[in-house]
């Protein structure tokens, strides 16, 4: 007797996942020229989200216009380098210089948050500060990054995951980027892809069981890290039909000096066109 083949119409397949775009701008309430440019970016382009560093010059500024701009997803962009601390230098000697300031070296502290153990307590009272301070603007707490991606430093992260309930983390940014998609759209800068990619290939992979455990969301691929800033509208262009099904993110450095280009690509009526007709559709992490 011969065995039957199963009929391929008797079964049930999946709808398929929908496009979906968590678009980012990084360093919200650091200047101005920031602010501006990521309110302009939400109102008038594909800008759905944005990380707050609260310990800036601008933040009072980003503060206001994000309560005048509820559909902005607001997050914290913890800052553990090339930023201002929380804390007065006297509590956190180790972290910051006399005016409060984290070293400018990303390498030299990287080693130092990793094998300098007595700097844990310290780094534990910064993160908590950071976020008590936001939580303090009465904003809902849309997601949570780094500044320079340190989240997904190992001593970050775990301090990160052992405080989550307390700190209220629900979605934080897995960075990973696809090296072989970002070398199909935008040449150059060959040593820097392929190192980023391995490096944030090896830390996503380590955070993500760990995120999976404590069900905090994440979208599955972090585009524009290995642009360097470079997220022009040739590159959007070129991603948009190329992002894949489920949930992804765009991050960028908009801004109405040095990063222009950045700006000018979210506001871009041929980026608007595209995202529309690829029926993609445009979220912000507490949308996950």
């Amino acid at each position: 007797m011969s065995e039957t083949a199963p009929n391929p119409r008797s079964a049930i397949h999946s709808p398929p996942l929908p496009h979906r775009l968590i678009v980012n701008a990084d360093d919200f309430g650091r200047s101005a020229s920031i602010n501006e440019a990521v309110v302009r970016a939400h109102c008038k382009g594909i800008l759905t989200t944005a990380s707050l560093m609260v310990n800036e010059a601008g933040f009072d500024e980003a503060l206001r216009l994000a309560k005048e701009n509820p559909n902005l997803g607001v997050g914290l962009h913890l800052t553990l380098l090339c930023g201002k601390s929380a804390l007065p230098p006297e509590k956190i000697p180790g972290l910051v210089n006399a005016h409060g300031e984290f070293s400018q070296n990303a390498v030299g502290a990287g080693l130092a948050y990793f094998f300098k153990r007595g700097l844990r307590n310290q780094l534990r009272a910064e993160i908590r500060a950071q976020f008590e301070k936001f939580r303090a603007t009465g904003l809902q707490l849309d997601h949570v990054n780094g500044h320079l991606h340190l989240h997904l430093h190992p001593t970050i992260f775990k301090i990160l995951m052992e405080d989550s309930e307390t700190l209220g983390i629900r979605r934080l940014r897995l960075t990973r980027d696809c090296l072989s998609r970002s070398r199909r759209m935008s040449r150059g800068y060959f040593f820097y892809k392929v190192s980023h990619a391995a490096i944030f290939e090896f830390l996503s992979n380590r955070a993500r069981k760990t995120l999976e455990q404590k069900k905090i969301r994440h979208a599955q691929i972090t585009f524009g890290l290995l642009q360097n800033a470079r997220v022009d509208e040739n590159y959007i262009l070129k991603l948009l039909p190329e992002l894949p099904p489920g949930d992804s993110e765009l991050y960028s450095h908009p801004s109405l000096d040095e990063f222009k280009h950045e700006f000018e690509a979210l506001i871009s009526p041929r980026v608007r066109e595209q995202v529309k007709k690829l029926g993609i559709e445009l979220i912000r992490y507490r949308d996950l």
